[in-house]
């Protein structure tokens, strides 16, 4: 049993298939398959189901992937620790699109001023994909707009954000001071993709409420829905900071939510993560960009 049979498991737990592990690994695919046969044999159990192409984790395999991800993650983490001691190296981001979008470019700029010679690698998705690359320690800090369930992510506020119902200029709502969502959804409704972190904000509160929407459009970006907006086709709630500019150039109308939709920008990381120096800085610069401490 070596550090090399684990990571050799490990990529092959997280792709599913032997040749895109060995690919991952720059090995040959039979020197793959035979570490998988001689953990196999080393324990006494089957980890891998062999149907057909594909392969498919047993029990046995899952409890073990916990295991030697904890092995593997702290061994890399240690490495570069003492190899780089927190000025080299590398500085491993994830964020929502929202927040990559809006937000990240200035901490960015600010940050790199700090560590110059530190290479930042950015991945940009959606909050739940970034979430199961802080699980599998593809990444060393996350930032998203929701709040994590995972047991293992441990979840810091740093920004707050909040939803803003926007309306045509010149429609029949754009005079009023305030709006409910009862009344807006009089109207027909654009709405973000189901899935989105704005989506499921808004989707509970409506469920709260027991107010019943058929979306007349469902759009994963956010300027074909102002646009759309702007064009008259309806009325839509989503996150200030996505349409602030918007907003301001009057291409829309922001009417103030009677019961205003505040939400959280979240730092995340995994609970077994050893956080260096520069990760800290990092985090302490998103909280003071936010102004939460």
């Amino acid at each position: 049993m070596t550090l090399r049979h684990m990571k050799i498991f490990t990529a092959v737990f997280r792709n599913s298939n032997i040749t895109r592990a060995a690919e991952e690994l720059h090995l040959a695919q039979p020197s793959v398959s035979l570490a998988i046969k001689e953990l196999e044999e080393y324990y006494g159990i089957r980890l891998f189901e062999r149907i057909g192409r594909g392969i498919s984790p047993t029990e046995g395999a899952k409890e073990f992937y916990g295991y030697a991800l904890h092995i593997v993650s702290l061994f890399d983490e240690m490495e570069t620790k003492i190899k780089n001691w927190d000025t080299l190296g590398t500085l491993r981001l994830g964020t929502s699109i929202t927040i990559g979008t809006h937000i990240l470019p200035i901490l960015l700029e600010r940050y790199q001023k700090m560590y110059p010679e530190l290479t930042i690698e950015v991945v940009v998705n959606r909050s739940a994909f970034i979430e199961r690359k802080i699980l599998d320690n593809s990444i060393d800090i996350g930032l998203i707009e929701n709040q994590p369930e995972h047991p293992d992510i441990c979840s810091r506020p740093f920004m707050q954000d909040e939803l803003c119902a926007i309306v045509p200029v010149g429609h029949p709502l754009s005079c009023r001071k305030e709006l409910a969502l009862e009344e807006m959804a009089q109207y027909p409704f654009l709405m973000r993709e189901k899935g989105s972190a704005g989506r499921d904000i808004l989707d509970a509160c409506f469920a709260v409420r027991q107010i019943s929407v058929r979306p007349r459009m469902e759009s994963s970006s956010t300027q074909a829905i102002v646009r759309s907006v702007a064009e008259g086709l309806g009325v839509a709630v989503l996150p200030y900071l996505l349409i602030k500019k918007d907003i301001e150039a009057q291409t829309v109308k922001q009417i103030p939510l009677k019961h205003p939709l505040q939400r959280s920008l979240n730092i995340i990381y995994h609970k077994g993560k050893y956080l260096t120096k520069n990760m800290k800085a990092f985090m302490k610069l998103c909280r003071e960009s936010g102004k939460i401490t």
